[in-house]
């Protein structure tokens, strides 16, 4: 066995009652991944058939080379916190997260490992079951139209251009692993990694993939209520996974967007304007500190006292309009001269 430190690509594979899968997944790995580089690290999320049993049957055999590493947990956590602490154990350069249903081929993941590995501007890729001509099979319509809804809500939250971002298909450097902080333990493993990836400035590469999608009788788990929380955690990773600043940012920018919105229309048009400016202010308040919320708001606030009716509301209109104009103009030239000022301005 080679030393922690000889380690080239570590592969981790979660695993929740994949006892029908395992013996080929197994063979599939030695078939790509048979190196004594290589270490495979099984983490068996509670399994209540013989997948842990299987696994070490395995390991027993001797017959590969690489580092095989078994983790147990007696209940189960979620596929979230398995990769979480199998990435934590890990010792690769290169970390590969891989599912264990066949659902993903070994090939494409030998794939993205072999162009990662030869591009060191390339600090992660992520599969995509949407790129490429390769072989694909799905089976629920509505799993695939919620995937892609998902990923355009993530793309326009981060400004992003991505195809798949529910793949659980993906390899980072040890460098992007070292500096993200996952805290989602189920699903929204995928959504978690993303965010956290563009959040520290790495880009983002995405290579074409197969998929063979399962049946709830071949073990698929996700459900309608996995969908559901989707929309939360892309909420959570956007707008509260945050420092504080930004956080009071968030909340000042809402109030006084919903504060312009309530001088548009009325009745029920009154309701839906002050909503909709109450999520434009979620996005300004992404973009602005503490102090150019506050000078907005105001600007806004100015604005208030002069005209009557429609005068009055061009006039908000206008100063909310210099506002960020001029917040924008003397944001820059601070952070240019007082850098300590940056995070407040």
């Amino acid at each position: 066995m080679l030393p922690k430190n000889k380690i080239k690509l570590s592969i981790v594979i979660p695993v929740f009652d994949e006892e029908r899968y395992l013996e080929r997944l197994f063979l599939d790995i030695k078939k790509y991944f048979n190196d004594e580089t290589v270490e495979i690290i099984f983490v068996d999320d509670g399994s209540n058939d013989n997948s842990n049993k299987i696994l070490q049957n395995l390991k027993e055999q001797k017959n590969y080379f690489f580092n095989f590493i078994i983790i147990n947990f007696e209940k189960n956590t979620g596929k979230g916190n398995a990769v979480k602490k199998g990435m934590n154990v890990s010792n690769g350069e290169y970390i590969l997260l891989q599912d264990a249903d066949l659902e993903l081929d070994i090939s494409d993941s030998k794939e993205l490992y072999d162009t990662i590995n030869k591009d060191k501007n390339i600090k992660c890729i992520f599969g995509s079951r949407y790129l490429s001509g390769k072989l694909k099979k799905h089976n629920y319509f509505i799993n695939q139209f919620i995937g892609k809804l998902n990923t355009l809500i993530f793309n326009l939250f981060f400004g992003q251009s991505l195809t798949d971002i529910h793949c659980g298909l993906k390899i980072l450097r040890r460098e992007v692993y070292n500096k993200i902080n996952l805290s989602i333990n189920d699903f929204g493993l995928e959504i978690d990694i993303a965010s956290q990836v563009i959040k520290n400035n790495f880009f983002i590469y995405e290579m074409g993939v197969s998929y063979f999608s399962r049946t709830k009788k071949e073990g698929k788990k996700i459900t309608w209520f996995d969908g559901i929380k989707s929309y939360y955690y892309l909420f959570k990773v956007r707008f509260l996974d945050n420092s504080t600043s930004t956080k009071f940012s968030i909340v000042t920018s809402c109030l006084y967007m919903g504060y312009v919105g309530s001088y548009f229309g009325m009745g029920l048009g009154n309701t839906l304007f002050i909503i909709t400016f109450f999520l434009i202010g979620l996005i300004i308040g992404l973009k602005t500190k503490v102090l150019s919320s506050l000078s907005i708001f105001l600007f806004i606030y100015i604005g208030s006292f002069f005209g009557k009716g429609q005068g009055q509301v061009l006039s908000v209109l206008v100063f909310f309009i210099l506002g960020l104009f001029l917040t924008n103009k003397l944001r820059k030239k601070i952070n240019n001269r007082f850098k300590t000022i940056k995070i407040l301005f």
